[in-house]
């Protein structure tokens, strides 16, 4: 409940409006982007709490280390070991089969800048445990974040992309310079 206020204060308070579609039915990947921010985190969390979408959200290892480790775990972090990500694929698949119900947060174009295409754990996620995906966005030019819609992949990757390329054309992220055009490294490979 206080998570829900102070979410809701949050959206009154500040200048940013939440838009969009209804929070999703079941488990969902929940695509966080464009990533271009620190603020991605706070929209996100505020976002979340709102819809009382109980959320998960994966990180880098280091941001579990020390007295940040519980306090980003309480707020639904899972620490991501890079030289080891099909361990994060099986956890988050055994969760689901074992009946937990939560948005899984990832933010596929990463760290915020340096990267030209999207990582595709997304992507493996949500084809591995069967859950949807879930479109969550953050807009800077018109201070909106929200959700777009939630639909199941179908495994073919370029026109799974292209629907998600079509729904991200518009959305820029707080620092559109930063933006990274949603596309996965599978893809070059396929053309």
């Amino acid at each position: 409940m206080l998570r829900f206020l102070l979410s809701r204060a949050f959206w009154t308070l500040s200048r940013w409006r939440l838009t969009g579609e209804r929070r999703p039915e079941r488990s969902t990947v929940l695509v966080g982007a464009p990533h271009t921010s620190n603020w991605d985190f706070v929209l996100m969390l505020a976002l979340a709490w709102r819809l009382r979408i109980h959320i998960h959200w994966l990180g880098k290892h280091s941001l579990f280390v020390g007295w940040r480790g519980p306090f980003m775990r309480a707020l639904g972090g899972i620490p991501v070991d890079r030289s080891d990500p099909s361990r994060i694929v099986a956890e988050v698949t055994q969760r689901v089969h074992g009946g937990e119900e939560f948005g899984l947060v990832v933010t596929p174009d990463g760290t915020r800048s340096g990267n030209t295409h999207w990582k595709s754990g997304f992507y493996r996620i949500a084809r591995a445990t069967g859950m949807p995906v879930t479109l969550g966005f953050v807009d800077g030019p018109t201070r909106t974040a929200g959700l777009g819609p939630t639909f199941d992949l179908t495994g073919d990757v370029t026109a799974d992309m292209d629907r998600i390329r079509a729904f991200y054309a518009d959305k820029h992220g707080v620092h559109p310079d930063q933006r990274v055009e949603p596309r996965l490294r599978e893809e070059d490979r396929e053309d």
